[in-house]
């Protein structure tokens, strides 16, 4: 894959390496935004069927994206958040242990901090020694009394990778459901539902995904076929699509996942903003993404090693999201200065520096990375 920086409108001047913050939009997600606000000037071209062909369209281009071999498993959500109420709201099992990670973002852990009470235990597996393997530290935190493992595919803050196939296995082995938030990895990293046939799968679509902000999908498996969702609205209601019945109230939901859709998902400016995103990084393919980022990360990996950055294992890590951790004589403050002198922008998250390139990044971004950390480092020599 080359660099694909001319599909974005980027300024030449700011380095941007923080996907992981916010994706940019490209040129045709934006031009698909302004065509559906115009489209907004006649209402009366909108057609009963307009309110669910995009969402069909989105469901299949999603689908296709994490290898779900059932479209109908998919639905569109405004954030991870309400994409995990769905699963707060329907657990298999009233009481037991649910397992997270530490520092694990906050939309991952307020739905099932929320469950604590006598019967319900919220349990944090805290960050292994360097080098050691937190998916097995994860695994033998496990027992009988384990309800649920909310994960992600890679750590949020610095790209600790989570063997997913492994930590399936263990939770079917103690009875256990697993819930995948995929943000951070979704669209430039491989994940099969196929193979690892979670029981959910949330996602917000403005980062990896390239779509809008409040924009997010969803993939909930048979475990949550019957379940109540968190909203009840029209649009998800079985016979939805016929409009001069909509007053014959039915207390039927559209059938499986269909039930858990957010009101309103046919969003006439969103849906066709989304389509565009998701068709862009299917194009691409989240292999080829996830190689191209391994690809530019390489020598900054060397130089950071060799200015005292810790880095994990090449194996317990993603290569589109990079946690360096400075050392020890190194001021936060002092990086964050230099980053902003020179126009770079990238996450500090803790005592880990986030760099999270994608395909409009090049090497020249790369090497002014490592130049500017450089800098950081021979101030703080002299400071000391």
């Amino acid at each position: 894959m080359k660099c694909q920086r001319d599909k974005f409108q980027l300024q030449n001047k700011y380095t941007y390496l923080n996907c992981a913050y916010m994706s940019p939009l490209s040129k045709k997600v934006e031009k698909a935004g302004v065509r559906g606000i115009k489209g907004k000037r006649k209402p009366w071209k909108t057609k009963a069927a307009d309110f669910f062909r995009d969402s069909e369209t989105v469901r299949s281009l999603f689908a296709e994206i994490i290898d779900c071999p059932e479209p109908n498993r998919i639905v569109t959500v405004p954030s991870v958040s309400y994409g995990m109420a769905n699963v707060a709201r329907n657990l298999p099992r009233s009481s037991g242990e649910i397992l997270i990670v530490d520092e694990q973002f906050p939309s991952n852990a307020y739905p099932w901090l929320s469950l604590r009470n006598d019967p319900i235990k919220v349990t944090v597996v805290k960050r292994p020694q360097r080098g050691e393997s937190w998916t097995q530290q994860i695994i033998e935190h496990m027992s009988k009394d384990t309800i649920m493992l909310a994960i992600g595919n890679v750590h949020w803050a610095d790209g600790t990778l989570f063997d997913l196939k492994a930590l399936r296995k263990a939770t079917r082995d103690h009875g256990a459901i697993l819930v995948i938030d995929g943000t951070q990895s979704v669209g430039a990293l491989p994940i099969s539902v196929r193979e690892v046939e979670p029981d959910a799968l949330v996602c917000a679509g403005y980062k990896w995904l390239f779509g809008p902000y409040s924009t997010g999908y969803a993939y909930y498996g048979p475990t949550f076929d019957q379940g109540t969702p968190v909203e009840e609205n029209w649009i998800n209601r079985k016979g939805a699509e016929h409009f001069g019945g909509l007053v014959t109230y039915t207390d039927e939901y559209a059938p499986g996942a269909l039930r858990y859709e957010v009101g309103e998902h046919s969003n006439f400016v969103m849906m066709p903003m989304m389509i565009a995103a998701l068709k862009q990084v299917r194009n691409w393919d989240p292999g080829e993404i996830q190689a191209y980022c391994r690809e530019l990360t390489e020598p900054l990996i060397d130089a950071a090693i060799d200015m005292g950055f810790y880095v994990a294992p090449q194996a317990q890590r993603a290569h589109h999201l990079l946690g360096l951790y400075m050392p020890d004589q190194l001021p936060v403050a002092t990086v964050e200065k230099q980053l902003h002198q020179n126009r770079i922008n990238v996450s500090v998250r803790g005592h880990a520096m986030r760099i999270s390139p994608n395909v409009y990044n090049d090497q020249r971004d790369i090497d002014k990375l490592i130049k500017t950390l450089k800098e950081a480092v021979d101030k703080s020599v002299v400071v000391a």
